[in-house]
């Protein structure tokens, strides 16, 4: 006499249990990032300190849809795109 095969559903459920596993420590974690940072980046007003991705330290001159105006020392300005600050140091 053969021993009896579990059924196919239980075969399946420690590939359930780490797919729950892997959406509670890498996605869910990784989604509510993204939704603080797309936050961040539409509270962005004039005189906030920004930094951006490539480092750069910067004030807040002017703000539109898709692009921010940055004064990064005496009479430099410069236009970067919004999605390129990476965070705000001092809100106005």
């Amino acid at each position: 006499m053969q021993p009896q095969q579990p059924p196919a559903l239980f075969q399946f459920v420690p590939l359930v249990l780490v797919m729950v596993i892997f959406y509670f420590m890498l996605i869910r974690p990784q989604k509510k990032q993204e939704e603080e940072r797309k936050n961040m980046l539409n509270k962005i007003k004039k005189n906030d300190e920004v930094v951006t991705t490539g480092g750069m330290y910067g004030v807040v001159l002017n703000v539109k849809d898709k692009t921010v105006t940055l004064r990064i020392d005496d009479n430099v300005k410069v236009e970067i795109d919004r999605s390129a600050i990476s965070r705000v140091e001092k809100a106005a």
